[in-house]
């Protein structure tokens, strides 16, 4: 009897550890992280830095880097705006005077505001540093076309 009873609770716990897996498998499959979007992309778009005013390069001789190299490069300092101009990291912590970059997913040129307004082309990326002037309230909200408050960066010394 204790044999049966041991039976049927190995396969009641195999069968909750199959529907667990199923349930996973079922709302991770349905979740679409950002930096999947690029699957969406002409692949033959070959996006380089937009240096156009408030870019860290706007002013300076120096090439543009291509989307590649600025991933690797801002890998860990990118927040990428998706098509419905929502951020990814929508929270992030940087030092005063990072260079970060903001990524475009979208088909649509983006107005960005980090403290100040940034046009970012459809596709496209930019560079900008984060200004000292906003280390006295230490956090700085980020704005995305009507989108407000998409994302919240706090600036350490």
């Amino acid at each position: 009897m204790e044999n049966r009873n041991n039976k049927t609770l190995y396969y009641g716990i195999g069968a909750l550890v199959i529907v667990a897996i199923i349930v996973f498998w079922s709302i991770k499959k349905d979740i679409l992280p950002v930096s999947n979007l690029d699957q969406n992309i002409d692949q033959t778009i070959v996006s380089t830095e937009d240096k156009s005013t408030g870019s860290t390069n706007a002013t300076k001789k120096v090439a543009s880097i291509s989307y590649a190299q600025a991933l690797i490069k801002y890998a860990n300092k990118r927040i990428q705006f998706d098509t419905t101009c929502q951020a990814l990291p929508n929270t992030v912590t940087y030092k005063d005077n990072t260079g970060i970059m903001l990524d475009n997913r979208s088909a649509q040129d983006r107005t960005i505001k980090v403290g100040t307004n940034y046009t970012v082309k459809a596709y496209g990326f930019k560079i900008v540093v984060l200004p000292d002037i906003y280390l006295k309230s230490k956090t700085i909200l980020v704005d995305c076309d009507k989108s407000q408050n998409v994302a919240t960066i706090l600036v350490q010394e």
